[in-house]
């Protein structure tokens, strides 16, 4: 099942269970920690008294009593010093030592608040991408749904330098495509009123009023018409097999790696006139690393094109001309952009 990054209030997703980041003695505190124990009501706090502590980086587990979650699993999180008093160790062991508590009570699915990102200082890109590698290398070999709760606007989850590179590109593709429209708009209007105006105007553009013709490639080799024509007339369905088998990879390969949920994965592969949303499409294509050209007509076998009025398009672009196909660092941008987050959809 999918990693998602949601805005919500997480004392209110209905989950299996919550993570709660408490201090050591798990004496109800401020912040998330009182929000948790209120709406829970006293029990959890008796509850936890009876424990009577936890270790940083450890990770113990309470019934949730009024909350919508079966459980509260509680996590000590480090208080940032630089980063240079173990603090990433630490952090990577309480998202590792939660999610094992989570599978043992057989927890379908688990929220996560961004730990020690709060009060405790820990820097929030460098808090994500903790929570990226461990959930992701989680997922891989475990079936379940995780959440990553984050209440309002959290701004730069995305390192900085990453967001400012797609910032910058975003804009350089918006100013292209604004510059190709008027220049074609411009174009178009000259030769309507002045035809030696319009050739002047291209000869500018082009460097001559009639480009020559593009030069014969000798010793090309000849297409596989045979596989041009079968490949043509494949659905997304078994384009999408096709190309798994191509990469080497198996199913579950393809769907861990796309994020997606594999009784979707199932719904695609078996229906060969399936056609799933753009997001889903995008997604696949990043699992099997698709050059850009490769994902263009993987998508139009779905009925889209990329589009450089999208802003989702324009990103995914991004992350595919400069070859980074992790999705869950794809999906982290697209939530700093507020845009929709690949795979973790129903269709």
């Amino acid at each position: 099942m999918p990693f998602e990054i949601v805005r919500n209030d997480i004392t209110k997703m209905q989950v299996d269970a919550i993570v709660n980041p408490t201090n050591r003695g798990l004496v109800p505190g401020g912040g998330l920690d009182a929000a948790v124990h209120k709406a829970a009501g006293p029990e959890l706090a008796k509850a936890c008294h009876a424990i009577g502590g936890c270790g940083t980086g450890d990770a113990i587990i309470t019934e949730g009593y009024n909350l919508p979650a079966r459980y509260v699993i509680h996590t000590v999180g480090p208080v940032w010093h630089g980063g240079q008093g173990g603090e990433k160790a630490l952090l990577t062991s309480c998202y590792q030592k939660c999610l094992a508590l989570a599978k043992a009570h057989d927890c379908r699915s688990v929220a996560f608040p961004l730990i020690s990102a709060g009060t405790f200082g820990y820097p929030k890109d460098e808090a994500m991408a903790v929570a990226l590698d461990v959930s992701s290398k989680f997922l891989f070999e475990n079936d379940m749904l995780i959440y990553l709760v984050v209440f309002g606007r959290t701004e730069y989850l995305t390192s900085r330098k990453l967001f400012s590179d797609v910032q910058e590109y975003i804009d350089d593709v918006y100013a292209a495509s604004h510059y190709h429209r008027n220049t074609e708009a411009r174009r178009r209007e000259l030769w309507q009123v002045d035809e030696a105006a319009a050739q002047s105007y291209e000869a500018d553009l082009f460097g001559s009023a009639f480009p020559s013709e593009a030069p014969i490639i000798t010793g090309s080799p000849k297409p596989d018409w045979s596989k041009v024509f079968e490949e043509a007339d494949e659905g997304f369905s078994e384009a999408l097999l096709r190309l798994i088998d191509e990469k080497g990879m198996t199913d579950a390969q393809c769907y861990n790696k796309a994020n997606i949920d594999k009784r979707l994965f199932s719904k695609i592969g078996s229906n060969p006139a399936y056609r799933p949303s753009k997001p889903t499409a995008f997604a696949l294509a990043i699992a099997l690393e698709l050059s850009l050209e490769e994902t263009s007509a993987l998508l139009r076998k779905a009925g889209f094109a990329i589009s450089h009025s999208s802003k989702l398009d324009i990103i995914v672009e991004y992350f595919i001309k400069n070859k980074r196909y992790n999705i869950y660092e794809i999906n982290e941008v697209l939530f700093d952009f507020d845009q929709p987050l690949l795979g973790n959809c129903t269709k």
